[in-house]
């Protein structure tokens, strides 16, 4: 049965989603948002003549493993066969830097070697387009195969016999072959050389980058992997940051709630630049931070969709398609998402929130100034003014709007914000007018939205339910970690949203009914929160529950069973992966107390 025990690859162009057996079940192209070639994770794939799918298939095979080198993105999946026969095949996306740039090609390259016995093998490449309803055409030439679809066409370079390939013939492997399927250009080289220097560059770089990362003493494995797989969810050519790489896992079996999440979120990409930037890795931030300002020079009054392209493209209309019947049959699979239309207010603190370090982080070359901040005022001004409006929420509900208290809160942070980076300019009068700002959205926060009968704060302004976005005041610095207020909203979060070892985001129905999974993030941040309030055990202990649900690569999808403990919703989540990092940070004990 189809699963998310799956192993991630790519290079901030493409990504790719390996299963046990080292078939590539997801890949889209030219890019992440892209028509997915191999979409064996939406549907069956078929038998003999099912398509959307590359896998390397051993004779008489009884069982196989799986991991990645350490400290890289490369997936190494070993083979076995009854006779004692074994294969190792190795996957990544190449990923380095080459004449003074960062060189990530629309690639991926499968290295297959014996390691013992006489194994025998079949390589099967069935490329889709037009979302698997089609299988694409193929021609040949001397050491190459094209697979053609409509609006793109892969090239396969390999070593492995071209007859073999093409027709799916068995053939024993006696040393090593390679596959290189791209664009569709021609190879310079021997492919094995090339295959070969393309995995010792990409492994080099992958090692060095996490050298540079400032990890805690604990957990360092699970951060890591983390960092890793939040830097592979970030676009190489315009700084955005996918929320996950695939569309339409269900959140829950038959809930309908499958989404397109191979776009950026303002506020999704904040978190994921914030966890890096903790671990020492600048360089997303300001990559982030050049998208985010072309889209607001492009935005008509200052005004923010919650969601846009990884081109920064505003219109990423919704639709069903029917060529895929979805993730263990349960559609529908959507692409695009209708929340581009959606009003969240929360998008502009988000905005500001990731532009604040520019202004204060001292290893950048080019850092925050007087026009930067301007450009930030006019989404200052936006929070200011809607605050205290209806909106869809952090939750994204499609069939009402409300006050959202987490879109106030965000709205605050950036004002608070701005009045920050103001003084840190000196720009006196500015940063008072922000201030003051910033102190008329909280004494609305504190009143409105605190329910004296229920001693907490609470989801919606004169409201009575609750959310796990509230969990996020100390986070944000919108009240300190010994205000009682906490310490009553943690508790109510506890008696209405705790299932189990798990939080839900909210317990009460909304579009699609009542939420049957627990969304995964809610847990980190009730985690951090415990921490926050002195009560490190119950933290610690429940950090190390959450990761011991991780699949066997250290990867989280969004929702999780809380009876089961199975992962559910698009896959790798980046919300999941910041969690690991933020509530690692805050429980590892210091470096200098390790010894």
């Amino acid at each position: 049965m189809t699963s998310l025990d799956l192993g991630l690859i790519g290079n901030g162009t493409i990504g790719a989603l390996v299963n046990p057996l080292g078939e590539i079940v997801w890949a889209c192209f030219p890019r992440f948002d892209g028509d997915p070639a191999f979409c064996s994770l939406l549907r069956d794939r078929g038998g003999e003549e099912g398509f959307g799918f590359l896998a390397v298939e051993l004779i008489d095979f009884v069982k196989g493993e799986q991991q990645y080198l350490v400290n890289t993105p490369i997936l190494a999946t070993r083979l076995y066969d009854r006779t004692g026969g074994c294969v190792e095949i190795t996957d990544f996306a190449p990923r380095f830097r080459q004449y003074g740039r960062m060189f990530c090609p629309m690639m991926l390259v499968r290295h297959i070697k014996r390691v013992a016995g006489n194994p025998r093998i079949r390589v099967r490449v069935r490329p889709a387009h037009h979302y698997g309803r089609y299988r694409s055409e193929i021609t040949c030439g001397s050491n190459h195969v094209r697979y053609v679809g409509t609006d793109l066409v892969l090239r396969l370079t390999t070593d492995a016999s071209i007859t073999a390939t093409v027709e799916e013939t068995p053939f024993f492997l006696e040393d090593a072959v390679t596959l290189l399927l791209g664009p569709d250009e021609t190879v310079q080289g021997a492919v094995a050389d090339v295959g070969g220097r393309f995995l010792e560059e990409t492994a080099a770089y992958w090692r060095e980058w996490v050298r540079s990362l400032a990890i805690p003493f604990e957990w360092q494995d699970a951060v890591i992997r983390a960092a890793i797989t939040l830097e592979l969810n970030v676009y190489e050519d315009t700084g955005a940051i996918v929320a996950a790489m695939t569309t339409s896992i269900p959140e829950a079996p038959g809930s309908e709630r499958t989404w397109d999440y191979r776009y950026c979120w303002l506020r999704d990409a904040y978190f994921v630049v914030s966890a890096l930037n903790r671990l020492g890795v600048t360089r997303t931030m300001e990559r982030y931070l050049a998208y985010i300002l072309n889209i607001v020079a492009g935005a008509e009054d200052g005004s923010l969709q919650p969601v846009y392209g990884i081109s920064g493209r505003s219109i990423i209309e919704e639709r069903q398609i029917d060529s895929l019947p979805g993730y263990r049959g349960m559609g529908p699979v959507r692409i695009g998402n209708q929340a581009y239309r959606q009003v969240q207010h929360d998008a502009y603190g988000s905005a500001i929130l990731a532009a604040t370090h520019v202004f204060f982080d001292r290893r950048l070359v080019r850092r925050g100034d007087d026009v930067l901040f301007r450009r930030l005022e006019a989404l200052g001004e936006r929070a200011a003014r809607l605050f205290d409006q209806p909106d869809a929420g952090i939750w994204e509900l499609r069939g009402a709007a409300r006050v959202h208290t987490f879109s106030s809160l965000k709205c605050w942070a950036g004002c608070d914000r701005l009045a920050r980076i103001a003084a840190h300019l000196a720009l006196t009068e500015r940063a008072a007018y922000w201030r003051s700002q910033a102190t008329r959205i909280h004494q609305f926060i504190c009143e409105r939205c605190w329910n004296p009968e229920k001693g907490s704060f609470v989801a919606t302004a004169d409201g009575d339910t609750l959310d796990a976005s509230l969990l996020r005041l100390i986070e944000v610095g919108f009240l300190s970690a010994d205000d009682p207020r906490v310490a009553g909203t943690v508790r109510a979060i506890e008696r209405e949203l705790r299932h189990g070892d798990f939080v839900f985001r909210y317990v009460e129905e909304d579009d699609f009914g009542k939420p049957e999974n627990a969304f995964l993030v809610c847990t980190f941040w009730y985690i951090n929160a415990l921490a926050a309030l002195g009560r490190r055990d119950e933290a610690r202990a429940l950090f190390e529950n959450v990761l011991a649900c991780r699949n066997r690569h250290g990867l989280l999808a969004e929702h999780i069973d809380p009876r089961t403990r199975e992962q559910w919703g698009n896959f790798v989540q980046t919300y999941s992966m910041v969690g690991v990092i933020g509530a690692a940070i805050r429980l590892s004990v210091r470096w200098d107390q390790a010894f």
